[in-house]
């Protein structure tokens, strides 16, 4: 698989398409394409956040049916912060999917001078559909909020068949504490308690098989939870 190669899935546009999705993508094309921005100001935390995310997935390694170590997706990468700074230490082909043209150029051209082997895939999560049964890890991070929940669900429904036999899709994401949906409507996002989370997960014939709390971010922060779950 070529370094750099860049595909935009064919998908059916709705003319009527949300303006939850529009004014997401509004917001997005004035950030700046830095960790900075992609963090919203907090790139302090970038490396504990990464940090983070190692020790989950060696603890998803000690399952007795753990995944395999080949091939990963960075759903919702960005300028591939995630996938630089952990995801290609652990897996030698990652795929990144990224709506944002400018952000996913920008990754294009940090992964360039490494031994990055992935396919960079033009396109909101709501509409990707991943290859099937290919995927060990699909890492999906601070990006749900941004998928209705009908749309959630469906991308849900979708990943369980880019996922090999003993794959795993990883979610990481804020929580609210109040037990009810927060929007931003700053960036066209919603936050969720856990509660909804894990309904919309068994809604989708998933099951959560471990859990995790992030540690060390600054206490004013929503909680961050990451999740491993697996087709029922």
């Amino acid at each position: 698989m070529d370094n750099g190669e860049l595909i935009s899935q064919d998908v059916k546009v709705d003319s009527k398409e949300s303006a939850f999705y529009v004014d997401a993508a509004k917001y997005w094309e004035q950030v700046p394409p830095t960790v900075d921005g992609m963090l919203g100001g907090l790139s302090s935390i970038s490396d504990i956040d990464l940090k983070g995310s190692q020790r989950f997935l060696n603890s998803l390694y000690q399952l007795v049916e753990c995944p395999g170590k080949e091939r990963a997706l960075d759903g919702g990468a960005g300028i591939g912060r995630v996938t630089q700074g952990f995801l290609m230490k652990n897996f030698p082909v990652v795929d990144l999917v990224e709506q944002d043209k400018q952000f996913l150029d920008e990754a294009e051209k940090a992964l360039e001078p490494t031994n990055h082997k992935g396919q960079f895939f033009n396109i909101g999560l709501q509409k990707f559909t991943p290859e099937a049964c290919v995927y060990d890890i699909m890492w999906v991070q601070w990006v749900l909020g941004h998928l209705t929940d009908d749309d959630l669900i469906s991308f849900f429904i979708r990943c369980k068949s880019g996922l090999k036999p003993k794959g795993l899709l990883v979610l990481k994401e804020n929580l609210t504490s109040s037990g009810e949906v927060e929007m931003d409507s700053t960036d066209s996002s919603v936050t969720r308690p856990r509660a909804l989370i894990i309904e919309l997960i068994k809604k989708a014939g998933l099951r959560v098989i471990k859990e995790q709390k992030q540690q060390r971010f600054p206490h004013e922060l929503y909680e961050v939870r990451m999740f491993a779950i697996q087709p029922v």
